[in-house]
């Protein structure tokens, strides 16, 4: 997270840098530049001012050796001319090659031979490599009898100009850097409750209520909002506690009473006539308090299954052989046929309470509820978190789907939208034992272990009317890491 962070602050503080430097720049080019521009305009001028001495007095020798020496040491061709831009004095071959290359230079000496002081000629920019033309008029207005020209190779000037833009650009950098190295340490340190808020929710959202956040370090505005968060989950553990024991505590107390109801409704069936509509009643009366066992069975169990609320990996091949056996005889007893497709080596995050029990839930369901020749649990891996997309950003991985398909009654769309809820049945169903709790218990379970329980068609009926019923279970796939020796080796969560 600091890393997003760094990478909002850096261009930021790279766009300011660069809006304090380019105005700099540009100003330290421009006086290099300047500089340069006076150092020729004073030369041209003391020329200007020998050379008009030595025409007037006719010695000429020791302007035109000065003008020679000046071109020899600095390498800048300079020349006197008349007023037909004839070269008087000076390095005619060097200045006649450099004026070639100057488009700016006529314009220029014709200002220069009208009594015009000349303005700088060339383009600052360090990338182009014009020249400085510098003219002065020898003699004044009406007088003026010719003029000095200089043509100045800036090749110096630029490289002096990028030397000090280099300069400033490492100085530019030096705060950047500082910034980098301050800013990483510091959002470390401000983001850090960030982190472990992140943390602890993910791990609460697997279902684990006692995390808490240390609220030690970080500002002041971040340690007040960990302190209201573990305070807030402290009421929603508390709450949840105390849904919890209500619903084991109401369930075991009223067990012994609803147990003594029905043995004394039983020791009524002695004093009945076979032919009363009291067996009718009592009848009604024993089916009614048997439901209510099984319903206070139920909610005992979902009481234990919902206190177990870690999900860790978990083999199905493990699972599978623990329960396989077990659902071929109770297939065979109902006259049914159990199908299993499930390649090996799958490994997947198992819910609370175990996998195992869930596939008990919906196998049972499949025997007690659909009437169906063919029961098929079959599984498979699906890249990239499944079709339904429901299920979380850990399922980086793929998930796997579990199956449970029969070939039975089935039911319809709108029953699969509500047969997830708790206590629902379905009324086809209201004289087949049972509590309308298991697929929504164990839908709770499965969302626990970041999967997801959905509804589908179920396998085509043998007399084509349609399909049966099918449940089918997406978790999260678990990698499996490779242990020193090369064999795959558990992960861990």
């Amino acid at each position: 997270m600091h890393r997003r962070l760094l990478a909002v602050l850096v261009p930021l503080a790279v766009l300011l840098v660069a809006a304090l430097g380019a105005p700099l720049s540009v100003t330290v080019a421009e006086r290099e530049m300047q500089e340069t521009y006076v150092d020729r305009l004073g030369d041209v001028g003391r020329f200007a001012s020998l050379a008009e001495t030595a025409l007037s007095s006719g010695r000429t020798e020791a302007l035109h050796q000065e003008l020679a020496r000046y071109h020899k040491l600095y390498g800048i061709p300079v020349a006197l001319i008349d007023t037909s831009g004839k070269v008087l004095l000076g390095p005619a071959a060097a200045y006649h090659e450099a004026a070639r290359a100057e488009p700016a230079l006529p314009r220029i000496v014709t200002a220069a031979l009208a009594g015009a002081r000349s303005e700088p000629s060339g383009k600052w920019a360090p990338w182009d490599d014009s020249a400085l033309v510098v003219a002065e008029p020898v003699g004044r207005d009406s007088e003026v009898v010719g003029a000095v020209v200089t043509i100045s190779d800036l090749s110096r000037t630029r490289d002096r100009i990028l030397v000090r833009w280099a300069r400033l650009a490492g100085l530019g950098l030096l705060p950047l850097i500082a910034l980098v190295a301050v800013a990483w340490p510091v959002s470390a340190w401000v983001l850090r409750p960030v982190w472990k808020l992140d943390a602890a929710t993910s791990r609460i959202s697997e279902g684990d209520l006692t995390i808490r956040v240390d609220a030690e370090a970080g500002p002041a505005e971040l340690r007040r909002l960990t302190e209201s968060f573990n305070t807030m989950m402290d009421a929603v553990e508390n709450a949840v506690q105390r849904q919890r024991a209500f619903v084991s505590d109401a369930s075991h107390q009223l067990r012994n009473p609803l147990t003594s109801l029905r043995l004394a409704v039983e020791s009524l069936e002695m004093h009945l006539r076979p032919e009363s509509d009291g067996r009718q009643m009592y009848d009604v009366a024993v089916d009614e308090l048997k439901a209510m066992q099984r319903m206070l069975n139920s909610l005992q169990a979902s009481a234990r299954m919902e206190s177990m609320r870690t999900a860790s990996p978990v083999d199905l091949d493990e699972v599978l052989t623990t329960r396989v056996d077990r659902w071929r005889a109770l297939t065979a007893t109902a006259g049914q046929t159990l199908v299993v497709d499930v390649p090996p080596g799958l490994r997947l995050l198992e819910p609370p309470g175990g996998l195992g029990s869930i596939l008990d839930e919906l196998i049972s369901n499949a025997l007690r509820l659909s009437d169906a020749q063919v029961v098929q649990v079959s599984a498979r891996v699906v890249p990239g978190g499944g079709a339904a997309g429901h299920l979380s950003d850990s399922a980086t991985g793929g998930v796997v789907t579990i199956a449970v398909r029969d070939d039975g009654q089935g039911v319809d769309d709108s029953e699969r939208a509500q047969a997830l809820r708790r206590f629902w049945r379905s009324p086809r169903h209201q004289n087949v034992p049972g509590t309308g709790l298991g697929l929504a218990i164990c839908a709770d379970l499965v969302g626990a272990a970041g999967g997801e329980l959905r509804l589908e068609k179920g396998l085509p009926r043998p007399d084509g009317s349609g399909n049966g019923f099918a449940a089918v279970i997406a978790l999260p796939v678990v990698p499996r890491v490779a242990s020193p020796s090369g064999a795959p080796a558990r992960s861990p969560i």
